[in-house]
């Protein structure tokens, strides 16, 4: 994206690629579907992100949590982003849940029409340039058959976070910034599941997706499905309260979320009482893996039907803390506010911008995490296409 705008305004940009090929984490956000963006209100949109990053005021009504102030004015969100979509040639549709995919659920096609877009603007794509830190007044890569030192006139660094390191955000940046005076904030995961110390019992189950649940912590609500797996739990319904869940708020689940407490009590009360306690959560329930959970989360299990209820519809989520970085869909934590410009600018390197998850933002799965990376680094390249302009004169 920062390429994007600063070839527009002219610029002769290069654009230094670690991996052999480019774009690999957004290969692996589209063997899901490619979930570009989020078409819902903006208002609601922009409560979905948290972090330290640069804020401005926002036109929120009432009191709430203020989004990064690259993400606060609309200059590009839901819309923009899939207006930029079917610029290169991509039909998108919306599911109903507000999702928004390409019609084809692939990520490699907009890749292909936006590597052939820039191609055309002058972009040069250069692989296997790793940045390896400072040398001289220059930046030094190792590259094939030996190193390289460049000199430009502005950089904008995308290197990612810290989750997903195979495919080529490990963080090795962070040591060199925090030599120049840049605050990091230390990464974290986000979007990531919990492991959970399960009973032999659910080994049945590992594998099996829960569905028809709610999980609550906090303010937040889940609705999605989720995965029990040997390891603990993962999944789009986890994800989206990963983030209280890793900071210590409690988490409940909701087995009956469409039903009333009271409801509730009295499916169990009319339960068959010559049933086994197992066959009669189930016959309840409508479902083995909800009744599986409540036994395994559950006891001891109260008998009476309206006790009984009460445990499935606020059934305490019993996990031992997130699962490691590496498993992460994405990390909290980067380079923090005091260090950053509203043009994303690191304050100690002048004409030296920062875009994506360097930053330190987060925001659940959904649409919302590329489409702040792709605001980032509009807002990035628009900072350094302003900064190069401004050297000229």
């Amino acid at each position: 994206m920062a390429a994007e705008v600063l070839a527009g305004q002219g610029a002769r940009v290069v654009v230094t690629e670690a991996m052999p090929t480019p774009a690999r984490k957004f290969l692996m956000a589209g063997k899901s579907g490619l979930n570009l963006t989020r078409d819902e209100p903006w208002e609601l949109f922009v409560t979905r992100y948290g972090g330290s990053a640069p804020r401005e005021p926002a036109p929120l009504a009432g009191p709430g949590p203020r989004p990064p102030g690259y993400l606060v004015n609309e200059e590009f969100g839901a819309r923009e982003v899939m207006a930029w979509a079917r610029g290169l040639g991509v039909d998108l549709f919306t599911g109903s849940t507000g999702r928004v995919f390409p019609v084809g659920m692939k990520a490699s096609p907009l890749l292909r029409a936006w590597l052939s877009r820039l191609a055309e603007q002058g972009v040069e794509l250069r692989t296997r340039w790793r940045w390896t830190g400072f040398q001289d007044q220059g930046w030094r890569f190792d590259v094939p058959g030996g190193i390289r030192v460049l000199a430009p006139r502005v950089v904008v660094l995308a290197l990612g976070g810290a989750s997903w390191p195979r495919l080529g955000s490990d963080a090795a940046w962070v040591p060199w910034l925090v030599g120049r005076g840049v605050d990091v904030t230390p990464f974290r995961p986000a979007n990531m599941g919990f492991r959970v110390d399960w009973s032999v019992q659910m080994a049945q189950h590992f594998g099996q997706a829960v569905k028809g649940v709610a999980l609550h912590v906090g303010d937040r609500i889940g609705r999605g499905e989720w995965v029990v797996t040997a390891e603990g739990i993962e999944g789009g319904g986890v994800y989206e309260v990963s983030a209280a869940m890793r900071d210590g708020a409690e988490a409940f689940v909701d087995l009956a979320p469409d039903l009333a407490t009271e409801e509730l009590a009295r499916r169990f009360a009319r339960a068959p009482v010559k049933l086994s306690v197992g066959n009669r959560l189930r016959r309840v329930l409508g479902d083995p893996l909800r009744a599986a959970l409540l036994m395994e989360w559950g006891r001891p299990l109260p008998t009476e039907p309206d006790r009984l209820a009460a445990r499935a519809k606020a059934l305490r989520l019993r996990h031992t803390g997130p699962m490691d970085m590496a498993r992460a869909i994405s990390s909290a934590g980067g380079i923090s506010a005091e260090s950053l410009t509203g043009a994303l600018e690191l304050k100690a390197l002048p004409g030296v911008f920062a875009a994506g998850e360097m930053l330190d933002w987060e925001a659940p799965t959904g649409g919302y995490l590329l489409t702040g990376c792709l605001a980032t680094g509009r807002r990035a390249g628009r900072g350094a296409a302003a900064y190069l302009a401004a050297t000229r004169r």
